[in-house]
């Protein structure tokens, strides 16, 4: 099977649920940014592998295999308008996954000092690179957001999204306290 099929090569792309839309449309940057943000995991996940057999970073990437699957769904969710007809093959993001991630943020916040000033995204390369995923999110947060005002999305994708970037956050900032890394606070420049 090949992997181009030249039907974008106009600048559309179709939907799960039918139709082809231009590749710029807001429901493609919003399931497109979800799709970055699963890429830049796998980039965290990468610097958890290379981290030295035993280190307790390595623990971190079962979480985030599972966060990976859970943006796979809700591309899909986006991808695919509410009104759908293959809206039946999707799974859709809800108030249970939304809950796993605060769950996971308690549980790692646990682990955590006092955040007494904004922090900048440096520290380790997964630190680094789940900050990276953060902001990516971020985007698709935001993305999602103007595509909720043109037509109707699933209400817990937004709620999701947002959740994610805080558990990214405290992931972040977990990879660099395991590591021994003070992290670098943000200092004004005035």
């Amino acid at each position: 099977m090949k992997v181009y099929t030249r039907t974008g090569d106009d600048g559309t792309t179709a939907l799960f649920g039918g139709g082809r839309v231009p590749k710029d449309d807001p429901r493609v940057a919003a399931y497109g940014a979800v799709d970055e943000a699963n890429s830049a995991l796998g980039l965290a996940r990468a610097a958890l592998a290379a981290e030295p057999e035993g280190s307790p970073l390595r623990a971190l990437d079962a979480d985030l295999q599972a966060v990976q699957s859970l943006l796979f769904d809700l591309g899909a969710d986006l991808a695919t308008p509410l009104d759908a007809k293959t809206r039946s093959y999707v799974t859709p993001v809800d108030a249970e996954d939304v809950a796993r991630l605060e769950r996971l943020i308690d549980a790692y916040s646990e682990e955590l000092p006092e955040l007494r000033s904004f922090v900048l995204p440096a520290g380790t390369p997964a630190a680094a690179a789940l900050h990276l995923a953060r902001a990516v999110v971020r985007r698709a947060e935001r993305d999602t957001l103007t595509l909720s005002r043109r037509e109707p999305v699933n209400p817990q994708a937004l709620v999701a999204l947002n959740r994610l970037s805080d558990l990214l956050f405290t992931l972040a900032r977990v990879a660099n306290v395991r590591a021994g890394v003070e992290e670098v606070r943000w200092t004004p420049r005035r």
